[in-house]
């Protein structure tokens, strides 16, 4: 089967994020808007390849408010900066563990390795003739390390936002139809 396209399907997958707020309780959101592939060889994995792009501005917490502030200099900048993305750089199967993704994660215009621990979740066909398939991965990242350093300290101690930032993504996938032959 060797090397086969999958282009990611938004409408039935996440990529959401959770941090820290006020040191006691934790806000998730997501990301709305964005697109990914995974370049998958079966015989292979080692040489399998993700690339994930992200709308900043399509940052959803359920407050408008704090979105706003997200997307602002603060956080985002997503005025100038109005893309995140992820694009691995080397993926490891781990057998039963499932598999290591390692790539460059790009936000605010930084660039840091970052690892996700991944596994697949099924693999099917559609009601409409298509493959599908599905993937979890997890990381966690320091925001800071991304130039996202606003913050404001609170009298009884600790800050207003966590550094620490949980990543996850929920992905299905489609399999790209391979063009006929002419």
């Amino acid at each position: 089967m060797s090397k086969t396209i999958w282009n990611f399907d938004p409408s039935h997958s996440n990529i959401g994020f959770a941090v820290r707020h006020l040191v006691i309780s934790k806000v998730r959101g997501h990301f709305g808007a964005w697109s990914g592939t995974v370049e998958l060889n079966e015989d292979d994995l080692s040489k399998s390849r993700l690339e994930v792009s992200i709308d900043a501005a399509s940052i959803d917490t359920g407050v408008d408010k704090r979105d706003e502030h997200l997307r602002s200099a603060d956080f985002f900048d997503a005025e100038n900066n109005p893309t995140l993305t992820f694009v691995s750089t080397r993926v490891e199967d781990l057998g039963d563990k499932g598999l290591r993704v390692t790539g460059d994660l790009t936000i605010r215009g930084t660039t840091r390795e970052v690892v996700l621990d991944a596994e697949l979740t099924g693999r099917g066909n559609d009601p409409w003739g298509g493959e599908r398939i599905g993937f979890e991965a997890k990381t966690s990242i320091d925001r800071k390390d991304f130039g996202l350093t606003w913050n404001q300290p609170l009298e009884t101690g600790g800050v207003v936002v966590g550094s620490k930032i949980e990543i996850g993504l929920e992905v299905q996938a489609v399999l790209e139809a391979k063009a006929a032959a002419a």
